[in-house]
Parts: C-alpha cells; structure tokens; sequence
C-alpha cells in the first residue's frame, strides 16, 4: 500500500475516533441538564472545561499562549457563533432527543453552501441549488411541524444550525498561522468570556456530581477535537467530510443506551434526506472550489 493511502487511512481513522467522542460531550450536557442546571451554565461549563484540558495539550506542543491573534475582531466572531451554536443546540437537547437535535445540526452544509457564494465569492449552481432544497425537505420530515409530536424547542437546533454554518464560513474567511490548539483555545476563551456575562443569574452552585460531570464534558470536547487536529494532518478535508455524520450514529446509539430512546421512522427519513443532501453538496462545493481550496485553513470544531 502506498504511504499516501496509509496517511489518508490514519486521517479517517482519527476523524472517526473523534466522531466516536463527540456525542459524549452532549450526553454530559443533556445530563446536567437534567440535575437542574440551567442551559447557560452548561454552555460555560463545556467551554470553562475545555480550556483546562487543553492546557496540558499547549504546553506539551510548547506554544506561546498570550500572543494577539490576527485579525482579533473576525476571530472574536468566530468565537461568538460556536459559542452560540453550542448555546441554542444545548437548549435544544433540554426537551428533546439528541439524535434529532443533531440532525436538524447537519443543515449547516446547506446553509454554507447558500451564503458562501455572497461571503467567500464560492460558486452556486443550479445542482447545488437542488441539493438544498432537498436537504430542507428533510429539515421538515425531521421536525413534524403539522403532528401533535412537535416541539418547538427543537427550533433551538435549528438556529443552532445557521449558527455553525456562520462559524464555518469565517473561519474558512480567516487565514490562520497560529497553531490549531491554539485556536481551539482561543474559541474556548471567547466562550468563557460570552458566558460569563449572562450565567450570573442562572447559576446555581455545583456539587462535586456537576463538577465531575462537567469536567467529564470539557475532556470529551477537548479529546475529539484534538483527534480531528491530528485527523487533518494526515488528510485532506474532502477525504475527512463525508466521516463528519458518523457523530449521528455514535449519538442514536449513546442516547439509546443512556435514556432508553431511538429515533422513530420519520425522524430516522429525515436524517437520511439530510445526510445524503449534505454529502452531495459538499461535494459539488468541494468540486466547484477545487482550484481555490484544497486544505482547510484551520480546523473547525464540532459541537
């Protein structure tokens, strides 16, 4: 086998073990959840965590931690949209399944490849045009919205959704020459501070459960993106995309375990329109962009 082909396979096999840790960051969320802490102080209790673990990571690849970032306004934005992505999805998982919430999540592609064209000066044709269009039939079919089963705090997910795809467009906007753990750092920081300013009246004092719990999902947050840190050095992004929805599977299959639920068969129809769409217009972006693009500026985090 070529070495080429046995980069690429340690890529996917990291991106996979990344996708594998994942949905064990929301388990941890929807569980504080449920011991009563608001969705404010879990949001800053993942990004409080996850700069703590990645301490030990930045000292060991010895980078210089207090150094100004460039274009600090952009990656403040950047910041704000993960942060509030992670927010409203946390919200969302509150009162309904993670699997669905996840899935309402991946219209992110969709909506990158509809803004893209007006932000990043990408390509838009009528095939992609198509593939979005049934990617929100599915966004439907997921949500239900003329049954009795529908719950509009899944809406959250949605706006969770548009949230991430605006991360992903600036941080494809921004040229990154800082080390990737220290971006992800970064991220965190900008987390830390945004929630900070509006925890105050939601919080309620952790017992060692909550702390260990939360520590719990910092580590899971800081260990997947890690994984895919190091999944990109062995990879290109279009060899690694298409394993991004392994997350979906990992998620059906915790959230099974952890609280005894499943998707029922429209939302598991649902979810398949969209990762199908997904895969196709992502593609057909990554074809259409080939010539200006081949490697991911810098790594953009799951939630």
């Amino acid at each position: 086998m070529k070495i080429t082909n046995v980069k690429i396979l340690k890529g996917i096999g990291l991106m996979l073990l990344g996708m594998t840790i994942v949905p064990f960051l929301d388990i941890f969320a929807k569980l504080l959840s449920q011991e009563g802490y608001h969705v404010t102080q879990v949001t800053w209790t993942r990004f409080f965590f996850h700069a703590v673990w990645l301490l030990p990571m930045i000292m060991w690849q010895k980078v210089k931690l207090f150094s100004i970032p460039e274009k600090p306004g952009l990656q403040f934005l950047r910041g704000l949209m993960l942060t509030l992505a992670t927010l409203f999805f946390f919200a969302a998982i509150v009162t309904n399944d993670i699997p669905e919430a996840l899935t309402l999540l991946f219209i992110s592609p969709l909506v990158v490849a509809v803004l893209s064209p007006f932000i990043l000066g990408e390509r838009f044709d009528i095939f992609i045009g198509v593939g979005v269009l049934i990617g929100f039939i599915g966004v439907i079919v997921v949500l239900q919205p003329d049954s009795e089963q529908f719950d509009p705090t899944l809406l959250f997910a949605l706006v969770a959704g548009f949230c991430y795809a605006l991360y992903i467009i600036i941080t494809k906007k921004l040229s990154f020459r800082a080390p990737p753990v220290l971006t992800l750092f970064y991220s965190a920081i900008v987390g830390i501070v945004i929630m900070s300013l509006i925890v105050v009246p939601y919080w309620t004092t952790p017992d060692l459960k909550g702390i260990l719990m939360g520590a719990a999902m910092g580590f899971f947050a800081a260990a997947s993106h890690f994984m895919i840190i190091k999944a990109f050095e062995f990879a290109s992004a279009s060899e690694l995309s298409p394993f991004n929805y392994f997350e979906i599977v990992v998620a059906i299959i915790l959230s099974y375990l952890v609280f005894g639920v499943l998707p029922n068969v429209q939302a598991i129809l649902g979810l398949i329109i969209i990762i199908l769409s997904g895969l196709y217009v992502s593609w057909r972006a990554m074809k259409n962009n080939q010539d200006q693009e081949i490697k991911p500026k810098a790594i953009i985090e799951p939630l």
